[in-house]
């Protein structure tokens, strides 16, 4: 049976490898990906201070080393090749494309200088090229990110790290130099609801009372009304309480930059000063209401206060990007499926062969380690289902190669990113970090046609 997966983050490679170690299968195995380099949200969206976390792409590289696993780099599903394409090379597809486009505020002012979306910010500190020409004006003093999950978190903690802790870490160049200028001394993490409802995990947040030049500050009254000491029935959510209480008992060092963590708050207008850049951020002030299923809301009280702010960073969560051929769920933002099968975003009736695994299936949550399980359940529908499906012929393997070079695609293969890799690693051992990463597409590809 031979096997496309659209994109190379996580969830594809964990897709591949539990279709590649089947004993009961088969499986040639075609990964795509836009870029010319693999792992997807491991190298452009994971922060580059979690070092540790990025080692899972050891895992990876083993499962692209398998004789019958294929990577086919710099190809945009989509343009460069269609879906219908694809079925008549494949017998089975898995679109393992992730969630690339950001969600909005919705509120007056959002598109302003220095309002800036945190995939925005995100990919640009990584090193995306998708955003590695970003205007991401750091001359401000006070930012104000919007947003209680991780991803907050990170953009948070980014900003206020040290040049030092920086420089030993992947961070790209451009960004590490800005950062190395940056005048940001306060930054402000708003969530709408409480602290027992936020969505970071305990081990993100602890690392903000690690950084080097920098506090974490809680003020009091931003805790009040959370559970006491006794059990809220869900450990991490214990643990979130525990660690901001902590924070709060703590007394910031003086000349330390500051980080606020703030609950219970809705930007309703983010203000523009005279030149139009950001200068501040309406916040109305939340209450908390009970639903019947035990959940809760936050609900606005019309007590509105100005948060004085030069930055904006909207961190609210992401979505899957309309790709021309799938059918696209357009209130969940993912491609249109039942558990891992794709379906017509109309009638629900399944589309034969055609499979999601990872975010563009549900959306923005769980971690890097939990997709390998989602994504082999996944794979299990697909060995049930091909069943007879190897009896139909297709054109020879390498015809979706020759394809796309008739069309003067400079195809990247995995052999073609290690040397891109070893580039990378050379670079940034001059610094002392891990890797120091190219990221112009055109670089990578005039780097590989020297070699």
């Amino acid at each position: 049976m031979r096997v496309a997966i659209i994109g190379s983050g996580p969830a594809g490679f964990y897709a591949a490898e539990a279709l590649l170690k089947r004993a009961d299968a088969v499986v040639d195995v075609d990964m795509f990906d836009r870029l010319p380099t693999p792992y997807g949200l491991v190298r452009g969206g994971v922060a580059p201070d979690h070092l540790k976390i990025k080692t899972v792409i050891r895992v990876f590289a083993t499962t692209a080393a398998r004789p019958t696993f294929r990577f086919l780099g710099n190809v945009r599903l989509g343009r460069d090749v269609t879906v219908e394409e694809l079925r008549r090379h494949y017998h089975q597809i898995v679109y393992a494309t992730g969630n690339e486009a950001d969600r909005r505020l919705g509120i007056p002012g959002e598109g302003i200088a220095r309002c800036t979306p945190a995939t925005v910010f995100v990919g640009w500190y990584n090193g995306h090229p998708d955003y590695r020409l970003a205007q991401i004006d750091l001359s401000v003093r006070r930012v104000a990110v919007v947003g209680n999950g991780n991803v907050a978190v990170d953009a948070a903690r980014i900003l206020l790290r040290t040049s030092a802790e920086l420089e030993k870490t992947d961070i790209a160049a451009h960004a590490l130099e800005a950062l190395r200028n940056s005048q940001v001394r306060e930054v402000f993490i708003l969530g709408r609801r409480g602290p027992e409802q936020a969505s970071f995990t305990p081990a993100e947040l602890k690392e903000l009372g690690k950084m080097e030049a920098a506090d974490p500050v809680i003020a009091p009254g931003e805790l009040a009304g959370c559970v006491g000491w006794e059990s809220t029935g869900n450990a991490d959510k214990d643990k979130n309480l525990k660690i901001l209480r902590s924070f709060a008992a703590q007394q910031p060092r003086a000349k330390a930059k500051k980080l606020h963590l703030r609950f219970l708050v809705s930007p309703t207008e983010v203000i523009a000063d005279a030149a139009g850049n950001v200068a501040g951020l309406a916040l109305e002030k939340n209450r908390l209401e009970a639903r019947p299923d035990g959940t809760v809301a936050a609900r606005g009280t019309g007590e509105i206060e100005v948060l004085e702010v030069g930055m904006v960073l909207p961190a609210i969560g992401y979505a899957a990007e309309r790709i021309a051929g799938v059918p696209y769920d357009e209130k969940a933002r993912v491609i249109a499926n039942e558990d891992g099968r794709v379906v017509d975003p109309a009638s629900r009736a399944v589309i034969a062969n055609e499979y999601v695994v990872g975010w563009a299936r549900t959306g923005p949550q769980g971690l890097i380690g939990e997709h390998k399980r989602a994504s082999a359940h996944v794979v299990g529908h697909m060995i049930a289902d091909g069943a007879e499906l190897a009896t139909r012929a297709l054109p020879d393997r390498d015809a979706i190669v020759s394809l796309l070079r008739e069309r003067g695609l400079q195809v990247v293969s995995f052999n073609d990113w290690k040397q891109l890799d070893d580039v990378e690693v050379v670079r940034g051992a001059r610094r002392g970090a891990p890797r120091d990463k190219i990221v112009d597409v055109e670089a990578m590809l005039a780097v590989l046609a020297q070699r």
